[in-house]
């Protein structure tokens, strides 16, 4: 039988990112927590846990955390055919881009979470490698741009964001008077959200420049406006987040017409339950405008 307790701490030690923290949150010293990675270790004969060069989980681990996700969300199936079982209230714990969070998320799923008596432990992960949390055991969904599902679960589209290449209309006169050309992109800051953020290289190579260019990175989605609207830079914004600033002019595209389209899918573990089942019925129902 697996001892729920020791998975309960590995599960707390990848959500901390490290053992004195998981000891705060459970109410035990940093050596409890060691004791019961070690107990489980020793359980299993291998480890579940790789503490250098990062902490991360082993291939086992991974399988255990996929398995306490899904446990833990059966449970809450089970309280509500047997209310008498005293249960905490659900959180999921899920993974997504921090465009989507500044964007569509919060409105889109705030009936269903207020509905289900849902709490969210939201993991701000760039969208091209959001899918290793999930991989990894760390979270219960995903919402990234990857189509492939992992083994044992699920993905779903949900449709696509816009993304467009602006700027400030000073900014543009400044660096762009001359068409997109390479002295420009050459010498135009961009602003890239982090060092996986590929969505500024995909917009040059459509413009046929694969060379270096100077950028900001900055990663988080509102500071990104910001950096744009104060004329530092050029960079990949949703059409749905600057719309206000594209219609009162106060940024504009360096290439008008010119968008790239990035798809959106959710990826959830297979047997979850009704509450994950229900909260993906209720995205396939969101218009992505």
């Amino acid at each position: 039988m697996v001892d729920y307790k020791l998975l309960e701490a590995l599960a707390t030690i990848m959500e901390c990112g490290g053992f004195e923290r998981a000891g705060e949150a459970l109410g035990l010293s940093q050596s409890a927590i060691s004791q019961r990675i070690r107990a489980l270790e020793i359980r299993l004969g291998q480890p579940v846990l790789v503490r250098h060069p990062a902490l991360a989980p082993t291939p086992a681990g991974q399988r255990l955390l996929n398995h306490l996700q899904q446990v833990r969300l059966l449970e809450r199936d089970l309280a509500t055919t047997l209310p008498t079982l005293e249960t905490a209230s659900p959180r999921l714990r899920i993974a997504l881009n921090a465009d989507s969070l500044a964007t569509w998320w919060a409105a889109s799923i705030g009936d269903y979470c207020r509905q289900a008596g849902v709490l969210l432990d939201l993991v701000v992960e760039d969208q091209d490698v959001g899918l290793k949390r999930l991989r990894d055991g760390d979270v219960a969904a995903c919402l990234c741009a990857s189509s492939q599902p992992i083994a044992g679960a699920r993905c779903v589209p949900l449709g696509q964001m816009t993304y467009l290449p602006l700027a400030t209309p000073a900014y543009i006169d400044r660096f762009f008077f001359d068409g997109l050309g390479e002295a420009a992109f050459r010498q135009a800051p961009a602003i890239v959200y982090g060092p996986h953020d590929q969505l500024q290289h995909r917009f040059l190579a459509h413009c046929g420049y694969h060379g270096p260019f100077p950028y900001h990175l900055c990663p988080s989605s509102e500071g990104f406006v910001r950096l744009a609207r104060a004329g530092l830079g050029y960079g990949m914004i949703p059409r749905m987040q600057a719309a206000a600033q594209l219609a009162g002019g106060e940024l504009a595209s360096i290439a008008p017409g010119q968008a790239l389209e990035v798809p959106l899918y959710w990826h959830f573990w297979r047997h979850s339950g009704n509450l994950l089942a229900g909260l993906t019925t209720h995205l396939e129902a969101v218009e992505l405008t």
